[in-house]
């Protein structure tokens, strides 16, 4: 009896699920597959109409859309700063927690994510494999070089709802949006003094320091 109940499940289960052919993941639906299948292939069929940047999924890309559209509805608790996705929030949040699970073998400066500990390794092997196209400057992170080439480009695809003001990078439109906001994150240890930017308290310092 418990065979024949076993034998049913199986069959139940060859039927109701699809594995990759690759890494032999199973997914209950075909459409699950085929999204899988993507981190196989590298194909990324869904393009931002803003700056052409590809994505694997369309919830990657809606994600991407709101760095361009300034749309943040994630809010950190502890500093007020905002970020359009919440795992991005998540991994914000260790700034203030001091987690740093990442560790470099070279140096023991430790991280809080891979991708930061990947890019301080280059620090060391001196590995520059970003290069741009139009002065030949090599770079150590695929992020910086695109940053560089809106120098040449002139794009500034990153604008402010309230004035309309755009900017080439989405640090600079946080940066900006504090005018909006009067919002000052940045505190002088010493008298209390708050300001919208850290290059703003390292000058306020000299106050004290003088």
């Amino acid at each position: 009896m418990n065979q024949n109940i076993d034998s049913a499940i199986r069959s139940h289960m060859t039927e109701e699920t699809v594995a990759c052919d690759i890494c032999s993941k199973a997914f209950s639906q075909k459409a699950q597959l085929g999204r899988h299948m993507k981190t196989h292939t590298g194909e990324k069929s869904f393009s931002c109409d803003l700056c052409g940047k590809t994505f694997r999924q369309k919830v990657n890309l809606n994600g991407h859309i709101k760095n361009h559209t300034g749309e943040k509805n994630f809010r950190c608790d502890v500093c007020g700063k905002a970020f359009s996705l919440k795992p991005t929030l998540n991994k914000h949040m260790k700034i203030h927690s001091g987690e740093k699970d990442f560790h470099c073998d070279r140096c023991g400066k430790a991280f809080s994510r891979k991708v930061h500990l990947d890019s301080h390794i280059k620090i060391h092997t001196g590995e520059k494999s970003f290069r741009c196209d139009l002065c030949g400057k090599a770079f150590s992170r695929n992020e910086t070089l695109n940053k560089h080439t809106k120098i040449h480009t002139g794009e500034k695809s990153f604008w402010c709802d309230h004035c309309c003001k755009t900017f080439t990078s989405s640090g600079q439109l946080n940066h900006h949006m504090r005018i909006h906001t009067a919002q000052k994150p940045f505190g002088c240890g010493v008298c209390g003094t708050s300001f919208s930017c850290k290059r703003s308290v390292e000058t306020h310092m000299k106050i004290h320091t003088e």
